[in-house]
């Protein structure tokens, strides 16, 4: 693969996940919440999370995939910069975090609305919204680290 492509698909990957949590936290959920009950609300979520999560997933991997060859490339971990090693260390956790959202939260997210259990529902969209918003932190650091890593660290 070229290291142009690699770049880009990196890049790519990025922009879907994290533009995805950015869309998500500042304005589908203020729009959801303002506009929307519990019974309309919740299903609304567990619809959108149902699409989005597998570009997450394809995101991740991609991730991977063209970090580390990028990595390799650059001449392994002993030759890159501190940045590149800070990258890496958020988005493991960012990963890590998007686990968890999805095998334990999202789980009992989409259990509560298949009940019409809007609180149990709630509760577990609630634990999404913290996580992701944490994600979409953690997410906009990296594109800073990306950035202007090289001259800060």
């Amino acid at each position: 693969m070229d290291q142009r492509v690699a770049i880009l698909l990196h890049v790519l990957a990025v922009v879907i996940w994290v533009g995805g949590m950015f869309f998500a936290y500042m304005a589908l959920r203020p729009a959801a919440v303002q506009t929307l009950e519990p019974p309309q609300r919740l299903p609304l979520w567990a619809a959108t999370f149902q699409r989005f999560f597998p570009w997450v997933w394809l995101s991740i991997a991609t991730l991977l995939g063209s970090g580390f060859y990028l990595i390799a490339v650059y001449g392994g971990f002993a030759a890159v910069g501190l940045y590149i090693l800070s990258m890496l260390a958020i988005g493991i956790l960012m990963m890590l975090i998007f686990g968890h959202v999805y095998f334990a939260c999202f789980s009992r997210l989409k259990r509560g609305v298949a009940a019409k259990d809007w609180k149990a529902a709630g509760a577990a969209l609630g634990q999404i919204r913290m996580l992701i918003g944490i994600n979409l932190s953690l997410g906009l650091i990296n594109i800073f680290v990306a950035i202007l890593g090289k001259t800060l660290l």
